[in-house]
């Protein structure tokens, strides 16, 4: 059974016993998640012990508006939850930074749509399937008629709502659209508005109970997220549960929180990238505690000059690791808004969980024949690190190829 995780010895910028980040108590859920991580990698999905304790611990409300009674709350705050509870499991924070990170994206819903997702609470869960899309979505009166399959929606299993993207034809005649987020509250994504027979990517906000979840998610790491595939067959999506795509990219509303009123590029990769960080501390704990012990030899492991080598530089990039994700965060939550800001924070959370990626691999190259078993706790986070890194907003050419666009005004 793995325990949650202590903070490195003499790593004095992470002491044991912190307190809690204000707005969401990650340290009960990091517990929880700790006692279940085995078992969530063995059955590929979170126990519903840890999934309620996410809740509570304010994850689900994080990024929800005020007016729903959401916390409408910082990137700074999320990501240090997030990686603390990923210190304890990786699929735990994976799926507590989406659900946080799928009610900032709900908050873009019109009115009516937002008061039937939030009505009663502002803890219901959200999952999605947003990648871009290669579904079709067909215009009907008063709404969409939705089909399709979405793989890769984490932590579904236990979602009561469902934001599934999907391409939308504008019908010629219809129409001007309503795509804001404001007005009496009826208006939404109707059909038609630009030019007849185009298309636009969109957002549905779908009620789980008309999805299929298909168990599909069978993955060398990441299990515990239950990242199964989304199907759904005829679905009616009113016109008020739609908004396009690219709303993300522009203020929910005059005068929105913070949280609401910054591009989707800026904080995208950063969702993800908290996680990965989490996990790298946690190996980084559970290794020091191996090394600490003898070998097989009965020597002490850390006479080892490898041992050694290993466990100052992967400390060291895991501290400069941190210090990236901080400074993103930090932009998100307060930098004025400009390309590239966005590039520079995309380029440093990349460059971050590519740290993590070669600090961990270094250590697991270490373990030797301890490591290749499965109920190695560094193991499953070397697992865990290894599928996260290649989720697509965590790959280094494209953010690479942003940031020298912004710096030397290349389109290459």
């Amino acid at each position: 059974m793995i325990r949650p995780s202590a903070p490195t010895p003499g790593d004095s910028g992470r002491e044991q016993g912190a307190s809690p980040v204000p707005g969401l108590a990650a340290r009960r859920a990091a517990k929880v998640a700790a006692w279940h991580a085995d078992e969530a990698d063995a059955r590929r999905r979170l126990d519903l012990d840890v999934v309620t304790e996410l809740g509570r611990a304010g994850f689900n409300r994080h990024f929800v508006p005020a007016e729903h009674g959401g916390s409408q709350g910082s990137f700074t705050d999320l990501v240090e939850a997030a990686a603390r509870l990923g210190e304890s499991c990786t699929s735990a924070a994976w799926v507590a930074t989406l659900f946080a990170a799928h009610g900032r994206i709900a908050s873009y819903l019109p009115e009516r749509a937002r008061r039937e997702l939030w009505g009663e609470s502002p803890d219901v869960r959200i999952a999605a399937g947003v990648a871009p899309p290669r579904q079709r979505a067909a215009a009907v009166p008063g709404g969409w008629l939705l089909s399709g399959e979405w793989p890769n929606v984490s932590g579904v299993d236990f979602a009561d709502w469902v934001l599934l993207a999907a391409l939308a034809e504008r019908p010629a005649g219809a129409g001007s659209a309503d795509t804001g987020s404001g007005g009496d509250g009826s208006g939404g994504a109707e059909p038609g508005g630009g030019a007849p027979g185009s298309e636009v990517s969109m957002l549905f906000l779908v009620p789980i109970e008309d999805c299929e979840v298909l168990d599909t998610w069978n993955t060398l790491g990441m299990r515990g997220t239950g990242s199964n595939t989304v199907r759904v067959r005829g679905v009616h999506v009113p016109g008020h549960r739609a908004v396009p795509r690219e709303r993300l990219l522009a203020p929910r509303a005059p005068g929105a929180a913070r949280c609401h009123s910054v591009p989707y590029p800026l904080v995208a990769a950063l969702m993800f990238a908290a996680p990965v960080l989490g996990a790298a501390r946690g190996a980084l704990a559970d290794w020091t505690r191996a090394a600490a012990g003898s070998g097989q030899d009965g020597r002490p492991t850390a006479s080892a000059p490898a041992v050694r080598t290993a466990l100052a530089r992967s400390s060291a990039e895991l501290r400069a690791a941190g210090l990236l994700l901080d400074g993103a965060a930090s932009r998100a939550d307060t930098a004025r808004v400009a390309p590239l800001t966005v590039a520079e924070t995309v380029r440093d959370v990349v460059a971050a969980v590519e740290m993590c990626v070669v600090a961990v691999d270094r250590l697991f190259r270490t373990t030797g024949g301890r490591g290749q078993s499965h109920l190695d706790p560094v193991q499953r986070r070397w697992r865990d690190i290894q599928s996260a890194s290649t989720h697509a907003m965590l790959r280094f050419d494209p953010s690479a190829r942003s940031y020298a666009q912004a710096v030397l005004g290349t389109t290459a």
